[in-house]
């Protein structure tokens, strides 16, 4: 097989690694917290399903696009040289580090034009300021009846009664859906637009492979942001959580095809509600949540700058044909 032929297999195989490592985990996070005594397979064979679905509706609806669209103004170049692999291994060595990067940046900035990353930046700055708010404005209304103490403790004694964990595990097939809808971009940018059947059958397996070994590992150390929260490890501040993700995801999908960075609503739906929660039952901490806020926000947009600089080496890379 030729290098230009393998290039494209290799960049895809290291981005569905990159991207699993690090946006997966911000969307099943809560989920592998709130059922961490179960055994992974079985939350895997959950997700792995869901993904499966989505996948081929997508593929059947869209005529091969397996993008819902998002990859319309990102056309596959011709010839792919071998720095477009570059992005996804700069992105797996950041999320070592345990970075929430956003995977939109670092991986689509490379194949597309100023115009395109702009509506990105702007579609993606607008979903953190959207997710902030709907998620202050839920957990203000929601905090005493639900994340005090004395109310996740009665929860967890009678959460089989109540329905949480049934209502918890559809939350997050929502959620899931709704992410996939949005993140495929990412990871099927390498393809071609248009997949054949064998490509999306052998696509598929190298995600569900990968997607075992996250599960199995129990997300790894971008895991450490939904711990850091208050509350995520119990079944009904998950569902919670997962719920409002998925519905501010929906709205954007919604909105436009522009490809949107996931981490980034993440990152606000977590600010609101750490905000709320604080505000609600425990003023004291509120300086330690800005703190936390404005952590992961720096975290973030160091990985906004890093995309910006890849997308300009390419950039320079392409026009020097080295």
């Amino acid at each position: 097989m030729h290098l230009q032929q393998v290039i494209p297999l290799i960049a895809f195989i290291l981005a569905t690694y990159s991207v699993i490592g690090n946006d997966v985990i911000q969307t099943l996070g809560t989920f592998l917290t709130s059922n961490h005594k179960k055994k992974w397979w079985v939350l895997w064979f959950y997700a792995a399903s869901i993904l499966t679905i989505v996948l081929v509706y997508g593929w059947v609806t869209h005529q091969g696009d397996v993008s819902y669209g998002r990859l319309n103004m990102i056309p596959l170049p011709e010839n792919m040289p071998y720095w477009y692999i570059i992005p996804p291994i700069v992105l797996i060595i950041l999320t070592r580090f345990g970075l929430p990067v956003s995977t939109t940046f670092m991986i689509l900035s490379v194949f597309s034009s100023q115009a395109v990353i702009e509506k990105m930046i702007l579609k993606s700055v607008l979903g953190y300021a959207v997710a902030f708010v709907f998620a202050f404005a839920i957990y203000l209304l929601i905090a005493k009846r639900f994340e005090s103490k004395e109310s996740i403790s009665r929860s967890e004694k009678d959460k089989a009664k109540k329905g949480w964990l049934v209502a918890q595990w559809l939350s997050t097939g929502l959620l899931w859906s709704q992410w996939l809808v949005q993140d495929f971009a990412n990871l099927y940018v390498y393809l071609p637009r248009q997949l054949t059947l064998t490509e999306l059958v052998t696509s598929l397996i190298i995600i569900l492979v990968l997607m075992a070994h996250l599960f199995r590992s129990r997300g790894g150390k971008i895991q450490g942001i939904v711990h850091s929260k208050a509350n995520t490890q119990h079944i009904r501040s998950a569902t919670f959580i997962d719920l409002t993700y998925a519905i501010v995801l929906f709205l954007f999908t919604e909105l436009s095809n522009v490809p949107m960075s996931t981490t980034w609503v993440f990152i606000g739906i977590l600010a609101g509600r750490e905000i709320a929660i604080s505000y609600r039952l425990n003023k004291s901490e509120i300086a330690n949540s800005r703190k936390q806020i404005f952590r992961d926000l720096y975290k973030v947009n160091i990985g906004l700058i890093v995309s910006i600089l890849l997308a300009y080496a390419v950039g320079m890379l392409n026009v020097m044909k080295i």
